[in-house]
């Protein structure tokens, strides 16, 4: 009996710590500002094409001339991708549609981009997609930036 309530203990203790650190990363991201909660697709098919990687959540941190982007269920201290800002071409952008509905959050928008030849997708709200086409945008003088 001892035992059984000793290792639930346990359990219950590493549960609770998993959680707190989860959170603690979470703060660590934010702390810097300029963060906003983004889907990312990775490898995301051709128009009409049904293949593609799935959609992953996570939170994007504007750091510079770059766009950094971090898994949300990770313990991982450091982004998953990072986006240049001078080798983000946007193709367009369009509302989620099927199953999609049920991936994203309920106000995003999908905006597909390149990035250095691979093509991308990132959902995000109305609210942040303004930003980061103004950030986009806002390249320094010279920096060739592609926002259709």
């Amino acid at each position: 009996m001892v035992l059984a309530l000793t290792v639930c203990g346990i359990v219950v203790v590493l549960v609770v710590a998993g959680l707190f650190v989860f959170g603690l990363r979470r703060r660590i991201i934010q702390r810097s500002g300029g963060t906003f909660d983004c889907s990312l697709r990775w490898e995301a098919p051709e128009p009409g094409d049904p293949g593609g990687k799935g959609w992953a959540y996570g939170v994007a941190r504007y750091n510079g001339d770059r766009v950094e982007w971090f898994r949300v269920f990770s313990y991982a201290p450091r982004p998953r991708r990072v986006l240049e800002r001078s080798a983000i071409e946007v193709a367009g952008r369009r509302v989620p549609e099927g199953e999609e509905e049920l991936a994203l959050l309920s106000d995003a928008v999908i905006l597909a981009c390149r990035h250095r030849g691979t093509r991308l997708e990132l959902a995000m709200s109305e609210d942040a997609l303004t930003g980061f086409l103004a950030w986009l945008e806002a390249a320094p003088p010279g920096q060739r930036v592609n926002v259709a």
